[in-house]
């Protein structure tokens, strides 16, 4: 029998490989025996099989995930503040994403990695795909500078990080996202269908032939910037391991009524009882200041493990969209910068999945690596689950 060599790309190769060669072996008896092939399994039939299955439970995976992280935000009014306004932003943006652009990857792979719809639906399907990608690059970079802002400088960060200032930043991203995926539409760049990517996306072709570079290159800045600004973090965080030793400075007597950083409010107590003599101790002045200027309080041990807390999920999240991303980044400027070495078939296919998948797994990270989303979700479980969480071991076997 003849030698088959086989181009199989994407999710479950080996798999197709197993299925098409059981079935060439299959159709190879038959033919021995007089009949035909006709009950073989070609290996492009089972790689889309495989590429449906997989892209169906991203849909359901990042559909239910980034709609429940949504709402336990939504709901939950200790979640009302800064860095949960920015995941929520991030939440919202993926499910949409897995809503209205995925289906028609569906659909291509279903046809056989053809376009049936018009060229303007594919320009629009493109420009959602290219506008949620540079939203959550955007969008990271914001939260990383917010992040170092709420270790390095709290002060300014608890009285200038309001919720105007979160919905300002989040108008800011997508005005930048939309001005980076708009410019493609009306033909600086193109957006087409490419068949092996089976979507609608930005034709990344040689440098001398298309515009695709500086939008490149404002995406691998903005990727990169974020990680700097992690990495600053990191050393501000190593400088300042160990706190600095208490200095005790003594108090200044004016007439006996002693008032500074070193005073016991003794001075000021016999003040009020009609003991002391001259102008209110300063004591009491520092007192009513320090009523008016809370918001100025320094930084506490709590709340330092609540923010690294939140800068490792968010950094987690930064990390996977790099990873995730990086083998098609590098795909693109490959076709950029290099025309006479093509790019292998089953890698392109293989990142474009991987881009896929990054819209399903920041949910899982979050609630993994969030103590306050698990404790609000428990929260909101049913009556029966909670009730069973807290039974004792020996009860909960008995139920089971």
């Amino acid at each position: 029998m003849a030698n088959q060599s086989f181009a199989i790309d994407g999710p479950g190769s080996l798999l197709a490989v197993l299925a098409s060669q059981s079935g060439l072996s299959k159709g190879g008896s038959s033919t021995n025996s007089g009949g035909s092939n006709s009950g073989g399994i070609s290996a492009s039939d089972v790689s889309a099989y495989f590429k449906l299955i997989f892209l169906g439970l991203i849909i359901c995976v990042s559909l239910a995930g980034n709609l429940l992280v949504s709402l336990l935000v939504l709901r939950d009014r200790a979640l009302h503040k800064a860095p949960y306004f920015f995941l929520l932003d991030l939440c919202l943006a993926d499910a949409v994403r897995s809503a209205a652009c995925f289906p028609f990857v569906l659909v291509s792979v279903h046809n056989s990695s053809a376009w049936t719809y018009s060229a303007l639906s594919c320009k629009v399907v493109a420009f959602m795909a290219v506008l949620f990608c540079f939203h959550a690059a955007f969008m990271l970079f914001c939260v990383a500078v917010t992040r170092y802002l709420a270790i390095a400088h709290h002060r300014f960060y608890a009285k200038r990080m309001t919720i105007w200032t979160c919905a300002a930043i989040i108008c800011m991203v997508w005005t930048l996202a939309i001005a980076m995926a708009f410019p493609p539409v009306f033909d600086v760049g193109t957006y087409k269908f490419i068949q092996d990517e089976d979507q609608c996306i930005f034709e990344h072709r040689y440098l001398k032939t298309n515009d695709t570079l500086g939008f490149m290159l404002m995406l691998a800045v903005v990727v990169l910037a974020t990680h700097g600004f992690y990495a600053k973090l990191l050393l501000f965080e190593y400088r300042h391991r160990k706190m600095k030793p208490v200095q005790l400075v003594p108090a200044i007597s004016q007439n006996w009524t002693f008032h500074g950083p070193g005073a016991t409010g003794q001075a000021a107590a016999n003040w009020i009882a009609g003991f002391g003599r001259g102008p209110m101790p300063p004591t009491l002045l520092g007192i009513r200041q320090n009523v008016h200027n809370q918001h100025r309080r320094l930084l506490g041990m709590e709340e330092v493990r609540s923010e690294r807390r939140l800068g490792r999920m968010f950094y987690t999240i930064t990390l996977l969209f790099l990873v995730l991303w990086a083998p098609y980044i590098v795909a693109c400027f490959w076709r950029v910068f290099v025309t006479s070495w093509a790019i292998p078939h089953r890698y392109l296919s293989v990142a474009v999945w991987m881009s896929f998948a990054q819209a399903g797994v920041n949910p899982i990270f979050c609630v993994l690596l969030n103590e306050d989303l698990r404790k609000v979700l428990r929260a909101h479980l049913p009556t029966y689950w909670r009730t069973k969480q807290n039974l004792p071991q020996d009860e909960a076997y008995c139920i089971m």
